[in-house]
């Protein structure tokens, strides 16, 4: 196992219901990694085993070769793994920029003696945010929530980056302008883990994609063969499509 991020056969299950199943992938240092698969299929929960908001009852998941399955989730995070969540959740009654720098101060940053303000700066202007600084939170638009909840993960240092529908509610316009920015960040080295239902927005700019379905892998491979994968039409979009 050499990849940045590994997982190595990992189960993880509540009671009957399934949502790791001998699960295994690897990410690379500056690689987007897009996942797709139906409501259920176990993306979340995959993204909470790398994070540690869950813990397999099998398996490993390993960090630049260091074994983190126990590690709890704010070591994890001052380790690199940063992420985002499907629903924004800033705090509303904060200035942007106080929300980025809760970030660092508590996750990566703080770990590593940085300089908590530059490293909320520097987040802000790799999101477009720089000149939203002083506003409240909870005043944004939803396009400045999902880059805010973006910048906050930046402002961590991350090494991997963990995206979860990050797109979902966008227009296209939108969604253009936010697959630029993810495409900056893979430029500087993250490797990248996104989650998405808006498949046009995946194939635009990952370089691997992998399919799931009930906590296993489907398919894993070149992104539009993944998506033509019979199996893959039929599990997840129930029809063939093009792609």
């Amino acid at each position: 196992m050499t990849g940045l991020l590994e997982l190595d056969d990992v189960h993880m299950s509540f009671g009957k219901v399934v949502v790791a199943d001998a699960l295994s992938l690897s990410l690379a240092p500056g690689e987007i990694l897009g996942v797709v698969g139906p409501n259920g299929a176990g993306k979340t929960s995959m993204l909470n085993l790398i994070t540690g908001n869950l813990v397999p009852s099998r398996g490993r998941v390993m960090l630049d070769g260091t074994d983190v399955t126990r590690l709890p989730v704010h070591v994890r995070a001052r380790l690199g793994i940063g992420r985002t969540h499907q629903v924004p959740q800033p705090f509303g009654g904060m200035s942007v920029f106080e929300n980025v720098l809760v970030g660092t101060m508590y996750a990566g940053q703080a770990g590593r003696g940085g300089d908590h303000v530059a490293a909320a700066v520097d987040a802000l202007r790799k999101t477009d945010l720089i000149g939203r600084a002083n506003l409240l939170a909870g005043r944004l638009p939803l396009l400045d929530r999902k880059r805010l909840e973006l910048a906050r993960a930046l402002a961590t240092g991350p090494r991997v980056l963990l995206l979860d529908e990050i797109a979902g509610g966008l227009t296209e316009p939108e969604v253009e302008r936010l697959v630029g920015t993810i495409s900056d960040i893979r430029d500087g080295g993250i490797g990248i883990i996104w989650i998405e239902h808006l498949v046009s927005a995946l194939l635009s700019v990952v370089d691997r994609l992998v399919a799931t379905n009930l906590g296993r892998v489907l398919a894993d491979g070149e992104p539009r063969a993944v998506m033509a994968s019979r199996e893959v039409q039929s599990v997840y979009l129930g029809a063939e499509v093009i792609v």
